[in-house]
């Protein structure tokens, strides 16, 4: 690939990397821009010349870059009003000539927080992709990465099929090690040792349902631009798209798939918590029962009044002794029948 040195951050204009993509050529070539080559080179190009685009990514956290986009006028008004929509589901259509596609995806050390997960906004049409984030993401820079290899994109919606693909092996990586933690949770169910990880397991729950909801694109947006691609879009980039798509299903598939074993997981430990509770309770209830005739008897003889029985006789404790150890049995017989009928 032809480049020049990559210099990490935004500059002054919020741009984080910039490519221009030479189609035509075999193989194609790549070439690293800035904001300033990028307007001219798209100030150069005719409506309906050449195959080349160009790739700019920005950084959202730097303010300049919103003013830029208004400036240059290179996206639509509907990719702007997307940037400040509270709805960030994961969805992509069509705006007039573009594509606006609004993706979820998660950060580089995902650590099964929900503050983890964050959006990157793009604006796809035949000659440009404009891409923006206000923090880091995997997927993102997996397609970075694809390019700085040399990797070849025919076309600009690639680069949307790209991050969707690589956005499917994040959620890969995912589930792998969600269903390590549920099968250390449930070695642990099985051996007995529920400790706090019923709680682990609520946890992660909640942290999958949220990925899913977020990152499972809208299937009627979707399906709109399926049906009906706009007129620069080639016949294999709608077929990659849609493969794109599919893939994308078999994966949130699998985490539903993940989701319904922790919830069966979570009833599981429940039961044995409340069974758990439910011996104690009778253990209690037995101790609290055999103990009942002493108490009783040790009341009675200690009130501080006059005509106790057996107070001056010479056995008078042992029989009070042996009484109590009398209604004590027959109370721990009755105990014990029960429960063996039970």
């Amino acid at each position: 690939m032809k480049r020049d040195a990559f210099r990490y951050g935004s500059d002054e204009t919020g741009l984080i990397w910039g490519y221009r993509f030479s189609a035509g050529n075999k193989p194609a070539a790549v070439h690293a821009v800035n904001a300033t080559e990028a307007l001219s080179w798209l100030a150069e190009q005719s409506a309906g010349a050449g195959g080349d685009f160009i790739w700019l990514h920005f950084n959202l956290a730097n303010t300049a870059t919103e003013k830029w986009f208004v400036q240059n006028g290179i996206v639509a008004d509907e990719f702007l009003q997307s940037l400040h929509e509270p709805s960030r589901s994961t969805r992509i259509g069509l705006a007039g000539n573009s594509l606006i596609a609004v993706v979820n995806d998660v950060s580089h050390r995902f650590s099964f927080e929900p503050s983890d997960i964050s959006t990157v906004w793009m604006s796809v049409d035949r000659r440009t992709v404009i891409s923006a984030r206000s923090t880091p993401l995997a997927s993102i820079e997996r397609v970075r990465h694809a390019v700085e290899c040399g990797e070849e994109f025919r076309s600009s919606v690639e680069i949307l099929t790209h991050l969707l693909r690589d956005q499917s092996d994040v959620l890969v990586d995912i589930v792998r090690e969600s269903v390590e933690r549920v099968d250390k949770v449930e070695d642990s169910l099985l051996a007995g040792r529920i400790s706090q990880r019923r709680a682990d397991l609520g946890t992660l729950r909640r942290v999958l349902v949220r990925l899913r909801r977020l990152l499972a694109p809208e299937p009627a947006s979707l399906f709109r631009l399926l049906q009906r691609p706009p007129s620069w879009m080639m016949e294999d980039d709608a077929q990659e798209l849609r493969q794109a798509s599919e893939e994308f299903a078999v994966v949130l598939n699998d985490m539903a798939s993940l989701q319904e074993r922790i919830k069966l997981l979570q009833e599981e430990i429940a039961a044995a918590v409340n069974e758990e509770n439910s011996r104690s309770l009778f253990l209690l209830t037995i101790v609290t029962v055999l103990a009942l005739p002493i108490n009783i008897v040790a009341g009675l003889l200690g009130m501080n009044v006059g005509g106790v029985p057996l107070a001056d006789h010479a056995y008078g404790f042992w029989i009070i002794f042996g009484v109590v150890i009398g209604f004590t049995a027959v109370a721990g017989c009755i105990v014990i029948r029960r429960q063996r009928n039970e």
